[in-house]
C-alpha cells in the first residue's frame, strides 16, 4: 500500500476493525498496522484515542505524575537564522542580504542573546531555546567572517560560549538545536546544554533525493544522516528531542516507517526525552505555499498511533498554537506534554502562529481533567537518573530550578545566574583501598554493575544489531596461492588473499605463522624487545557505557578507585627507583575530572621523575581533554605536550569498523575521530602505538579493514611504533554476560591475526607486540613465533585486563619476560618507547630489583 496521507483510497473495513483490535489489546503493531491506523476517521479515530489516552495514562501513572501535563515556560532564541540548506517550506531561513537591510548582523550577539534570557528569567521563565540554521559558514561567507571576527571556529563554538554566558548570568537552561551534529559535536556541548534536539521529521528518502521533494538540496535533511545524529546523541548520553513533521508529502506508510524508525532509536538507547508530533503549515512566500495543511484528523491520529507504538513511558507533545485551540482533541490522542510557552517571544519557527496564554493553557487542561504543571528543558526523568545525563558542570544549574522529589520545576524557584566552571577537587584520592593490590588475589566485588541493564543500552536491540556483522564469510581463494604471494612479498596481498588467510587453519596456519616469522627476522631480526614500564590507572570512574570494559565504575560503586596528583607522581617515582624508562597512564573517563587535569597528571610526573617517559592519554581521553576545554585537538594535544606528555598509547581503537564499534561501546569515539586524533598527534610529532581488539562480535573481515586502515595512516604519517594484539578478555565482560559476544578469541585467532599483522602492515610497522597479561606466558611465547617481536612491558601494576577477568597476573619481572623470550627460543633485549637503547644507567637499576616494585602502594594514604 503506497496511499498517500492527504489523499487516495484509504484502509479495508476489515484491515481497521482488525488493526483497532490489536491496539485496544495491548499487541504490538507493525508498519501496515500502524499505516491503517493512521487513516482511522470518526469512530475509528475515537476509538483509537480513547486506547491511546489508556496507554498514556498508565505511563503517567508509572513515572508517579497521574493526571498531569507538562510543559516549559521558556524564551526563543534564534541565534541565526542563516542555514546551508533549502527546505521548501521554511520561512525561518534568510540570506545575509536581508539581514544587512533589517539591521541585524549574521549571528545575534552575545548582549542580544542576554537581553532576551534576562527578560525572560524576569518573567520566571526557566528555558532557554536556541535554534539557528544547519552550519550556516558552509554556505555563506558572511557567517565564516562573522566567526572568524569574533574568534569562533565554527557555530557550535559560538553556541558552546553563548550558552555558558547565559548560564552564568541569567541562569536559564539552554536547550539547542543546532541541527546536525557530529559525535565530537555532542561532547562539545553536553558539558553546556542540559538537552538538545532536532527533529528527525521523515524517514522518506524520496523526499530528500528527488527534485521537487521538500528536502531536496538540503544535505543535512537526508534521513540517514538524521537518523546517525539520534544514535550520537544516545551514545553520548544526551536527553534528546525529536519528532516528526506530518502533511509534507510522504505517504502513510512512510510515515508509520518513521514512528518505527524513532521507537528503534529510543529502546536501543534510552536516550529520546520527548517525541513532537508537528503538523505541517503552509506558509506564504516558500516552495510549498500551495500544499494543503495537514488536517486535524491527520494530526491526532498520528499522535494516538505514535503512543500505541511508542509505549507508555514515552513522552508526546504537539505544538499548542498549531492547533487552533482544538487542545482537548491532542490531549484525548495520548499527549502529555505542551512543550515551550513562552511569555516573551515569538515563535520563530512558526510566527504567524502566537502561543497561547500559560492561563489558557491551565484552564483547558484542566477541562479536560489534567492539571497543568511546569517542568525544565530536560525531563524529570532524566533529571532524576542524573550521571552520565547531566554533566557535573550542570548539576548546580539544574538542582536549583528542579524538584527534587520529581524531577519537574520549581514554579517559584529564583532564576539566577551561577559559575559554570570544572568541579573542584577532581583530585582527591577515593575509592577501594586495597583493589591495586588484592585484583590478583581476591578480584572484584561483583562480576557486574549494579545498572547492568541501563547503563549500556538496550540489550535486545543489541543482540539484533550484532547478529549481522557475526555472520562468518564463505572464503573460496587458494589459500596456496595467497601464501606463496605471502611469501614473496606481502605488500602485493589481495583483500581476498588476505581473508584467506585470516582464515587458514591446520597445516595452512602453520605455514602461514612460518612465513610471517621469515618477515619478521628479516625486518626486526630476532631480538625480543621489551620495556620497563609501569601502568597507572588514575581513576576507574567512567560512564561511558562501554560494553566490553569490566574496568568502569559508577563513582559510587564498591570498586571504584581515583589517585591523587600526589600519588600518581608516588607511582612514577617508584617505577623510576626500580628502572623504569616510561609511565603509560590512562583512565576512565571520569564526569568530575576537568579536561585541563590530563595537562596536570603530565606535569605532576615530569616534576618529580623530569627522565621519565610520559605514554599516555588514549584517543578518547584526547577528545575528552577537548571538549571539556573547548579547545580543538591540535591545540590541546599541543599544550599536553608542552605540560609533558611524549608519546600517547593508540588504545580506544577496538576495532576500526562502526558496524563492529557501536556493538561493543555505547558512547566511545567513532572510527573517523580516533583516526583524526591519531594523524593529529603524529602531524605534531607525538608519536603512538596501535592496537586491535578482537575475538568479540567481529570477523576477519573487520580485521583486514582494521590492518589496512592502520598501514594507510602510517604510509602518511610513520608516526606508529607498534602493533599491539588484544585479544578480548570475555569474563566480566558486560557484552559477553548479556550473550552477545563470543568467549575471546580461539588460539587459531591468535595465531591468524598475529601473523597477518606482521605480514598486512609490512613494512611500515615493524614492531608486532603480543600482550602476556591476555595471553600468558605459553600463548605469548607462541605469538613470537608467529611473527611478533615484541613483549610488551613489565607494567608493574595493572588493573584493566584484570578486571575484565584475566588470570595472567598484574606485572611481569625481567626475568620473567626474558623467559618467554627464551621459550620462543630467541634473546631478550630492553627497549625504550621510541624502539631505542635503554641508558645504562637504567639497565642496571632494573637488573638490581628485576623490574619488580619492593610493594605497591595503597590508594588512600
Amino acid at each position: 500500500m503506497t496511499t498517500s496521507a492527504t489523499s487516495g483510497t484509504g484502509p479495508t473495513e476489515n484491515s481497521m476493525r482488525r488493526a483497532l483490535k490489536r491496539a485496544r489489546d495491548g499487541v504490538a503493531l507493525d508498519v501496515a498496522e500502524a499505516a491503517v491506523l493512521l487513516q482511522a476517521r470518526g469512530a475509528d479515530l475515537a476509538g483509537l484515542t480513547a486506547s491511546a489516552a489508556r496507554v498514556r495514562d498508565a505511563g503517567l501513572e508509572a513515572a508517579g505524575r497521574p493526571g498531569v501535563i507538562t510543559y516549559s515556560k521558556s524564551v526563543f532564541i534564534p541565534l541565526t537564522r542563516l542555514c546551508r540548506d533549502r527546505c521548501h517550506y521554511c520561512t525561518f531561513v534568510t540570506v545575509p542580504g536581508k539581514l544587512r537591510r533589517a539591521g541585524h548582523g549574521m549571528f545575534m550577539s552575545p548582549d542580544e542573546v542576554l537581553d532576551i534570557a534576562r527578560k525572560g528569567a524576569a518573567l520566571g521563565c526557566k528555558e532557554a531555546l536556541i535554534t539557528l540554521g544547519d552550519k550556516p559558514e558552509d554556505r555563506w561567507p558572511e557567517a565564516r567572517e562573522w566567526l572568524d571576527a569574533h574568534g569562533y571556529d565554527d557555530t557550535i563554538a559560538y553556541v558552546r560560549a553563548v550558552s555558558i554566558r547565559i548560564l552564568e548570568e541569567t541562569g536559564l537552561l539552554p536547550h539547542l538545536n543546532p541541527g546536525v551534529m557530529t559525535w565530537t559535536d555532542f561532547q562539545r556541548l553536553k558539558p553546556v546544554a542540559p538537552s538538545m534536539g532536532m527533529m528527525l521529521e521523515t524517514t522518506a528518502t524520496r523526499l530528500w533525493s528527488e527534485p521537487g521533494g521538500p528536502h531536496h538540496g538540503s544535505p543535512d535533511k537526508e534521513p540517514a544522516v538524521r537518523l546517525r545524529v539520534l544514535e550520537d546523541a544516545g551514545r553520548s548520553s544526551v536527553p534528546f528531542t525529536s519528532g516528526l513533521l506530518i502533511g509534507i508529502g510522504e505517504t502513510y506508510e512512510e510515515r508509520a516507517e518513521s514512528l518505527f524508525a524513532l521507537r528503534k532509536v529510543s529502546r536501543a538507547y534510552h536516550s529520546i526525552q520527548e517525541l513532537i508530533i508537528q503538523n505541517f503549515r503552509a506558509k506564504p512566500d516558500t516552495a510549498m505555499r500551495g500544499m494543503p495543511d495537514a488536517e486535524l484528523d491527520e494530526l491526532v491520529a498520528t499522535v494516538a498511533v505514535a503512543r500505541h507504538i511508542m509505549g507508555p513511558s514515552a513522552c508526546l507533545q504537539a505544538p499548542p498554537n498549531l492547533v487552533d485551540s482544538e487542545y482537548e482533541r491532542l490531549i484525548g490522542a495520548g499527549i502529555d506534554d505542551w512543550g515551550g510557552v513562552s511569555p516573551l517571544t515569538i515563535d520563530h519557527v512558526n510566527p504567524e502562529r502566537p502561543w497561547p496564554q500559560i492561563e489558557e493553557l491551565t484552564e483547558r487542561s484542566r477541562a479536560a481533567g489534567f492539571s497543568l504543571r511546569e517542568r525544565l528543558c530536560v525531563y524529570p526523568e532524566f533529571v532524576r537518573r542524573g550521571e552520565p545525563w547531566l554533566d557535573p558542570r550542570l548539576r548546580p544549574h539544574v538542582a536549583a530550578l528542579a524538584d527534587p522529589a520529581t524531577g519537574l520545576a520549581l514554579p517559584d524557584a529564583p532564576v539566577q545566574g551561577r559559575p559554570w566552571q570544572e568541579p573542584e577537587e577532581a583530585f582527591t584520592a577515593a575509592g577501594r583501598t586495597d583493589l591495586h593490590a588484592s585484583i590478583d588475589t581476591e578480584g572484584r566485588t561483583g562480576d557486574r554493575r549494579a545498572d547492568f541493564d541501563e547503563v549500556y543500552g538496550d540489550w535486545e536491540a543489541l543482540r539484533e544489531a550484532a547478529a549481522p556483522g557475526m555472520v562468518p564469510e564463505r572464503i573460496d581463494t587458494d589459500v596456496r596461492a595467497a601464501l606463496r604471494t605471502a611469501a614473496d612479498d606481502p605488500t602485493r596481498l589481495t583483500d581476498a588473499e588476505a581473508l584467506a588467510l585470516l582464515h587458514a587453519d591446520g597445516p595452512a596456519l602453520d605455514a602461514l605463522c612460518r612465513v610471517a616469522d621469515d618477515v619478521r627476522r628479516s625486518a626486526v631480526g630476532d631480538d625480543v624487545t621489551y620495556i620497563v614500564t609501569r601502568n597507572i590507572n588514575f581513576t576507574n570512574v567512567c560512564y561511558t557505557g562501554c560494553r566490553f570494559c569490566a574496568f568502569a565504575q559508577r563513582r559510587t560503586d564498591a570498586d571504584a578507585y581515583t589517585l591523587s596528583l600526589e600519588q600518581v607522581a608516588d607511582r612514577a617515582q617508584q617505577a623510576w627507583d626500580v628502572g623504569a624508562v616510561e609511565v603509560c597512564m590512562q583512565g576512565g573517563i571520569h564526569p568530575d575530572l576537568p579536561g585541563t587535569a590530563y595537562f596536570d597528571i603530565a606535569k605532576a610526573v615530569k616534576e618529580r621523575v623530569p627522565g621519565m617517559h610520559v605514554h599516555a592519554f588514549s584517543p578518547m581521553e584526547v577528545v575528552n581533554g577537548a571538549t571539556r576545554t573547548g579547545m580543538p585537538v591540535r591545540e590541546w594535544l599541543t599544550a599536553a605536550k608542552e605540560a609533558g606528555l611524549d608519546s600517547v598509547p593508540g588504545t580506544a581503537a577496538e576495532i576500526l569498523d562502526d558496524e563492529v564499534r557501536w556493538v561493543l561501546t555505547k558512547g566511545k569515539l567513532p572510527a573517523a575521530t580516533w583516526i583524526e586524533v591519531i594523524r593529529t598527534a603524529h602531524e605534531l610529532g607525538i608519536r603512538s602505538s596501535s592496537t586491535m581488539m578482537y575475538g568479540h562480535v567481529d570477523q576477519p573481515r573487520h580485521w583486514l579493514g582494521h590492518l589496512r586502515t592502520l598501514a594507510g595512516i602510517q604510509r602518511e604519517t610513520g608516526g606508529f611504533t607498534e602493533f599491539v594484539t588484544l585479544p578480548f578478555i570475555h569474563t566480566n565482560a558486560p557484552v559477553y554476560l548479556a550473550g552477545i559476544a563470543r568467549p575471546g578469541p580461539s588460539v587459531r585467532d591468535n595465531r591468524a591475526v598475529t601473523a597477518m599483522a606482521r605480514l598486512l602492515l609490512h613494512p611500515w610497522i615493524p614492531n608486532i607486540q603480543t600482550s602476556w597479561v591476555k595471553l600468558g606466558t605459553e600463548g605469548a611465547a607462541e605469538m613470537l613465533r608467529s611473527g611478533a617481536n615484541d613483549l610488551g612491558g613489565t607494567l608493574m601494576e595493572e588493573t584493566i585486563s584484570r578486571m575484565a577477568g584475566s588470570s595472567y597476573g598484574s606485572y611481569k619481572s625481567v626475568r620473567d619476560l626474558v623467559a618467554v623470550a627464551e621459550a620462543a627460543g630467541r634473546p631478550a633485549k630492553p627497549r625504550t618507547t621510541l624502539y631505542g637503547d635503554v641508558p645504562e644507567e637504567r639497565q642496571r637499576a632494573a637488573e638490581a630489583s628485576d623490574g619488580h616494585l619492593p610493594d605497591l602502594l595503597p590508594v588512600l594514604d
